[in-house]
């Protein structure tokens, strides 16, 4: 117990009484940030933190609480409160919801968030990819031409496709972190992206669809790296989406 209480009072900082729950948030993740708390670690209780940052415990108590919604931390019954190891599913809802309720028209500005990551991606998978992963993205490729094929009612099977494809670009990067931040942004986007689809087919324009996508392959199999913004721009028909919303 003492032993925990020395280290706890190594790696934390006292906090003032302004915004108490929000400093000791802070001061926990300070020591994450700094590695002086790792992933498995076992943070000290309630009660040594408390002492160790000069506050009440029922600070303690919601902030560890906020922390263990986010996924940071884990508790363990009759062991303990840890810090977790590995992404979880559950951070990824607060900056989805972050930015739904920003305050700015944020459409235009997870747009360009999306354009922005997206050719990052494909300069990734260019960089990273080899033979086995360019031959996977070719039969997502192929799946989606297949798919389009079906008709303009193939709607659903279209859009799992033309995900595949993407995720599939994405993974050929080989960085977790991107991986999750695309995640993110992929959900933010998904009504846009499948309206977008479905206007596409319902216009006749399926195999433009298909073509946009074809570029976007090639310039990955060719490691083209010139005009990647552009090319992966060429993929949203965001025209094409917004009026299918504005139908709704």
């Amino acid at each position: 117990m003492e032993k925990t209480q020395q280290e706890g009072q190594i790696f934390l900082k006292k906090v003032n009484t302004e915004s108490v729950v929000q400093q000791v948030i802070n001061s926990l993740t300070d020591a994450m940030l700094n590695r002086r708390l790792r992933p498995g670690d076992k943070i000290p209780t309630e009660t040594e933190l408390a002492e160790t940052l000069g506050v009440g415990r029922n600070s303690i108590r919601e902030a560890i609480k906020i922390l263990v919604y986010l996924g940071v931390l884990e508790i363990r019954r009759a062991e303990g409160t840890f810090v977790c190891e590995g992404f979880s599913e559950g951070m990824i809802d607060p900056m989805i919801y972050g930015i739904i309720l920003d305050k700015e028209d944020s459409y235009e500005n997870l747009m360009e968030l999306r354009e922005l990551l997206e050719a990052g991606v494909m300069r990734l998978a260019m960089k990273k990819a080899d033979e086995e992963d360019r031959k996977r993205l070719k039969e997502r490729l192929d799946a989606l031409d297949e798919e389009i094929g079906k008709g303009k009612e193939n709607v659903e099977n279209i859009f799992q496709v033309d995900n595949t494809f993407h995720d599939t670009i994405t993974g050929m990067g080989k960085n977790p972190l991107v991986t999750k931040i695309d995640k993110v942004v992929r959900m933010l986007t998904h009504s846009i992206r499948y309206d977008s689809v479905q206007g596409m087919l319902e216009s006749g324009r399926g195999q433009e669809l298909f073509e946009a996508h074809r570029r976007i392959y090639e310039m990955i199999e060719k490691k083209d790296i010139k005009d990647v913004n552009a090319a992966v721009r060429n993929t949203y028909f965001t025209d094409v989406g917004m009026q299918a919303n504005k139908g709704k």
